[in-house]
């Protein structure tokens, strides 16, 4: 009996969900490993006896956190796909929307009226329950995480290839840096750049700064210690502070102030 799969979507664009589409060819050879049984963005029918889940989006809602845990109660393995599910994404700027909290961050009023919803949907603020935008792990377990917004597609199909194989999955412990070095890619720091390759976790082959736009962080750190290091080396090297190097971070999630210097 084949694997059965299942592609959810919380809070966020379904572009990680598109992306599996986007598969083309590659997902037609897919489906003659497994079955996937329930997919919004690609099919009608649906079914919970499920092998691997995954998800996109941010826990940014009530109804959010209900269907994740429903997710986790059906799939034996559950993996978050996409910047959204794995940091947060760039939901969680609504925490900086009229912040009043520590370090500029907001904080959600117990009776769910805080300020970036007013911002958004004005009197009918109320209309709209809303909770922190959070990564799914903040919810339920999850096994998996592949980062990146959109998640990358080949890095999708290499994580079920190894699974289907019995073969340990691992993401890339090293920082885009090594990657444009690669693609032998000028430095964008050479440029008066300030970019967050020397602290984001490699694995989307450094398209962004291959194309002259700065690295923005969307697949999180590869450490908390490669992220002070980094700190150091740029402020010495370019004068840059590592409070620029943060408050780029938040871009995507990946500057959670419990976590990170």
């Amino acid at each position: 009996m084949k694997p059965r799969i299942a592609i959810f979507s919380l809070t966020g664009c379904e572009g990680c969900s598109l992306a599996i589409l986007e598969l083309e060819d590659q997902l037609l050879d897919l489906l003659g490993a497994v079955d996937i049984v329930n997919f919004r963005e690609g099919m009608t029918d649906r079914a919970w006896d499920i092998d691997i889940g995954f998800v996109d989006g941010a826990v940014s809602t009530p109804e959010d956190e209900k269907e994740v845990r429903h997710f986790r109660e059906h799939c034996k393995v559950l993996v978050a796909i996409g910047s959204c599910a794995c940091l947060g994404g760039i939901n969680t700027l609504k925490h900086y929307q009229g912040a009043t909290g520590p370090k500029g961050r907001g904080a959600i009023g117990e009776n769910g009226s805080d300020a970036y919803r007013r911002y958004v949907y004005g009197d009918k603020a109320e209309w709209f329950p809303t909770t922190e935008a959070r990564p799914i792990s903040a919810v339920v377990k999850v096994d998996y995480e592949l980062p990146g917004c959109p998640m990358v597609k080949e890095e999708f199909l290499a994580f079920v290839t190894s699974l289907l194989a019995g073969r340990t999955f691992k993401l890339p412990d090293f920082a885009v840096c090594v990657e444009c070095k690669k693609r032998g890619t000028l430095c964008l720091y050479e440029k008066g750049i300030l970019c967050l390759g020397p602290v984001t976790r490699a694995g989307c082959n450094a398209i962004c700064p291959a194309f002259g736009s700065k690295c923005e962080g969307c697949r999180g750190i590869v450490s908390k210690e490669a992220l002070v290091a980094a700190g150091i080396n740029l402020r010495e090297q370019y004068n840059v502070e590592l409070q620029e190097v943060l408050d780029d971070l938040r871009l995507y999630g990946a500057y959670q102030e419990a976590d990170l210097p």
